[in-house]
C-alpha cells in the first residue's frame, strides 16, 4: 500500500483546529437546547414572543455573510477595492448584530423577562449572549483580517488566502448557529 505523503493529502492543522472549535461550539449548544426542552417541560414556563429585534438581527447576519462571501471572492478575483470595502461591511453589520441583539434583550426586560426571574427568560439571555461571545470572537477575526487588508500591500497568495478562509469559515458558522438558535427557539414555543 502507498501512502502518499504530500502536503495537499493532510488536513491543515488551523483548519483542523478551527473545525475542532466548531464541533465544540455546536455541541455546547446542543447542550443547552437540550437542557432548554427538558426544564420546559417541567413546567412553571413563561411563554413569551420574541422581540422583533432579533428577527432585525437575522437579516442583519446573515447580511454580513453575503458581504463576507463577496469580499472573499473579490480578494481571490484581485478586486482590491471591492474586498476591502465588503470586509469592513461586514464588519459594521457584524457590529450591527450585537447592537440588534443588546436591543432584543432591553425589549426582553422591558417585557418583565430578566435574567433571574422565570427560567424561561434566563435560557433566551443565556443562548444569545453566548451566541454574542462567539460573534465577537468573528469581530476580533475580521478586525485582523482587517488590518492584512489595509496594512499589507494587496496581493493574492496562498497563505493570505488560507488565513481569510478560516475568517470566512468562522463567520460563516456563526451565521448559520445563531439561525439554528432562532428556529429552535421559534419552534420550541
Amino acid at each position: 500500500m502507498v501512502f502518499n505523503t504530500s502536503d495537499n493529502s493532510r488536513i491543515n492543522p488551523q483548519k483542523f483546529a478551527l473545525w475542532s472549535a466548531m464541533a465544540s461550539i455546536v455541541m455546547m449548544f446542543a447542550a443547552l437546547s437540550s437542557a432548554y426542552i427538558v426544564r420546559q417541560a417541567q413546567g412553571n414556563w413563561l411563554e413569551f414572543q420574541l422581540p422583533s429585534m432579533f428577527y432585525v438581527s437575522t437579516i442583519v447576519i446573515l447580511l454580513s455573510s453575503l458581504t463576507l462571501h463577496n469580499s472573499y471572492r473579490s480578494f481571490l478575483a484581485g478586486k482590491e477595492k471591492q474586498y476591502k470595502s465588503l470586509l469592513v461591511a461586514t464588519f459594521v453589520l457584524g457590529l450591527g448584530f450585537i447592537v440588534a441583539q443588546y436591543l432584543g434583550w432591553q425589549r426582553l426586560y422591558a417585557l418583565g423577562v430578566d435574567l433571574k426571574g422565570n427560567p424561561s427568560g434566563s435560557f433566551i439571555y443565556v443562548i444569545t449572549f453566548l451566541h454574542v461571545a462567539h460573534v465577537l470572537g468573528g469581530i476580533a477575526c475580521l478586525i485582523v483580517a482587517m488590518f492584512h487588508a489595509f496594512a499589507l500591500k494587496f496581493n493574492v497568495t496562498k497563505r493570505r488566502k488560507h488565513r481569510f478562509e478560516l475568517v470566512v469559515h468562522y463567520w460563516h458558522f456563526v451565521d448559520l448557529l445563531w439561525v439554528y438558535l432562532l428556529v429552535f427557539l421559534m419552534i420550541s414555543k
